[in-house]
């Protein structure tokens, strides 16, 4: 019989020095390469800046920069330097998250049938702008754009595309958003604009945020101017009653081609009266066509208000 030590890849005995230090020189080895291995992950994570991106209500921000610059939440009566705001936002933004990275800036707006006006056109081809749009009712009420937000926010957090959010708006329903995001280990800090009484956030959103700032007067001014109010001569003879009752059904057809028959299927019940938004822009578009002011001529109202709803009533 032959020896141990005889066979192939069986060390002489069990005090054999060179089989000892073989192991631990493949141990040192592999310990090696590990390290070698984690210092080039450090070393890409250090170079690779945190980002953050901006979610921007365009909603909320037109009604809160509104009233407190115009004293109005109406759009029509003032205008909007959206562009120059949202280079405000991005460089407050470089300036609180020094260290980090634009993605980019979320603009959040209601359109009818989710189709860009002009306006919002214009927004989207801005650089580093994204426009999404939810829904306009016929209240002129935005539908669908705080799940939107947090749509955006959650999949981003999760797929750790942003470390910061900086999210401008006041709805209790951007809760969940925030705390979607927050699961997946992104920071939401609450961005907001100055109200000229009380609050425009809800208080279960300033609680769940990581931190809160609030844009004042001074800030939003720049971007905001009234419109002049088109005043009309009253001068020559009154339209009648059929006239304006006309200019009612003219304007119904055109509302009822922009917006659709489930809008319409939404005023129908609240007949005879009209919501106001959608009353307002019945009376100024009137009056531009008449070139005559109606205010104050409460049967004229009637009037165009019955020239408005016979036609879509004989739609229906």
């Amino acid at each position: 019989m032959s020896d141990a030590g005889d066979i192939p890849g069986i060390p002489d005995g069990p005090g054999d020095p060179s089989a000892g230090g073989s192991a631990a020189s493949d141990i040192g080895a592999q310990l090696e390469r590990t390290n070698q291995l984690l210092r080039r992950m450090l070393a890409e994570v250090a170079k690779t800046p945190s980002t953050h991106a901006i979610f921007v209500d365009a909603g909320y921000v037109y009604a809160a920069a509104g009233l407190l610059v115009a004293g109005t939440e109406d759009r029509r009566s003032f205008d909007l330097d959206a562009e120059g705001l949202i280079e405000a936002f991005i460089d407050k933004a470089r300036t609180i998250f020094a260290d980090s990275r634009l993605l980019r800036v979320y603009w959040y707006d209601g359109a009818r049938r989710r189709i860009h006006t002009s306006e919002q056109q214009s927004i989207a081809e801005l650089p580093d702008v994204k426009v999404r749009l939810g829904n306009l009712n016929a209240n002129n009420q935005q539908k669908g754009v705080d799940s939107l937000i947090r749509s955006d926010l959650e999949s981003l957090a999760r797929h750790r595309a942003i470390s910061d959010a900086a999210l401008i708006g006041g709805d209790e329903d951007l809760v969940s958003a925030v705390e979607a995001a927050q699961g997946y280990g992104a920071r939401v800090h609450l961005w907001g604009i100055e109200a000229a009484e009380g609050r425009n956030q809800a208080e279960p959103l300033l609680w769940e945020v990581d931190s809160q700032r609030t844009f004042d007067l001074d800030f939003c001014k720049p971007y905001v101017t009234r419109r002049p109010v088109t005043m009309y001569e009253d001068s020559g003879p009154a339209p009648t009653r059929d006239d304006v009752r006309f200019v009612g059904a003219q304007i119904a057809a055109t509302w009822l081609s922009s917006r659709g028959r489930a809008a319409l299927a939404q005023l129908l019940p609240g007949h005879p009266y009209l919501p106001g938004p959608v009353d307002q822009d019945l009376l100024v578009e009137a009056e531009r066509l008449l070139q005559r002011s109606l205010r104050g001529h409460a049967d004229l109202r009637r009037a165009l208000r019955d020239g408005f709803w016979q036609h879509l009533q004989s739609q229906y």
